[in-house]
Parts: C-alpha cells; structure tokens; sequence
C-alpha cells in the first residue's frame, strides 16, 4: 500500500510521497534519498551491511519495512560526522586499519556506536557479542576489537 511518508534521519525530516510502506528501509534511504553508506549485502539481515540506528539501536535496514519506522529516528554513517569533525568511533576505526575493502565499515561502525553508548567501557566479550551480527568478508575483526577498545578509552593519537 502506498501512503506519504515522513521519516526522520540524521537529525532532519524527510517527506515522501507515494512510498510503498512494505518496501526497504535501506531500498528508500539508497534509492531515493542518496544516502548511500548503507549497503546491501546478503539481504536477509544476516551480514550487518546495511545496519542504521533506530532510535539509537541497530536495526539491519534490509529487513525494516519503512512503514514500520514511524517517527523514529534514523541514524546514518552520514550522519555521524559533525562539523566535518569524524565520530570519535570513525576516528578509532582509522586509528586501528580496522578497515580493509570498507564494505562492512559502516555497519561496523554504527554497531560501535550503540555499544559503546549503551556501556561506555566494554569488555572484549561484550564487544565481540555486541558486533556478531556484522560480518567482515576481510577478517579484521582483530583490529575493528581494537579499534572499539580505543574508541572506549579514549587513546587515541589526536594528529588525525
């Protein structure tokens, strides 16, 4: 069924006309709004390519009909950087070549960030348990736990 559609990302409001509400989060935030950090991976919500925040939790965006959205809010990888100034999760991604083709990055990254607000100083096995549901095809996952790890404790180098 197609209705109007109002959805919130990244701290702005986006109207939509005549959207099928069983299609794609990810299909709406791609296709018709450029959004493009989100990939498709497996699209089955398996692999954690296209993770967005809702409302602070990751949600795998391939499997989210946008109807089911309403007013909450959509946190984008674009929407993370504030002022041309990187998340302090992005700059430990960095810090840590915790990324190597960069196709599970984004995914990676906002998973990062709902751990780390929901316990600000996790233990490995709480990392590890927290980022499950994200696949690296590269197999850093040794440095992306490295990477969270600095996020968390704020060591990171400041030349950046």
């Amino acid at each position: 069924m197609e209705e109007d559609l109002q959805l919130h990302i990244n701290g702005k409001v986006y109207n939509l006309p005549n959207v099928d509400q069983g299609r794609s989060l990810l299909s709406i935030l791609r296709d018709d709004l450029d959004f493009t950090g989100a990939h498709y991976g497996c699209g089955e919500g398996q692999c954690g390519a296209c993770t967005v925040l809702l409302d602070g939790k990751p949600v795998r965006s391939c499997i989210t009909p946008v109807g089911s959205v309403g007013k909450r809010e959509v946190l984008t990888i674009e929407g993370l950087e504030k002022d041309g100034k990187l998340h302090p999760v992005q700059e430990a991604f960095l810090e840590a070549d915790a990324l190597q083709c960069g196709y599970c990055t984004p995914g990676m990254v906002l998973s990062a960030v709902a751990l780390l607000r929901k316990h600000p100083s996790p233990t490995d096995q709480e990392i590890v348990d927290a980022m499950q549901g994200n696949i690296c095809r590269c197999g850093t996952y040794r440095r992306i736990i490295h990477a969270i790890r600095l996020a968390a404790t704020g060591s990171r180098r400041t030349e950046r």
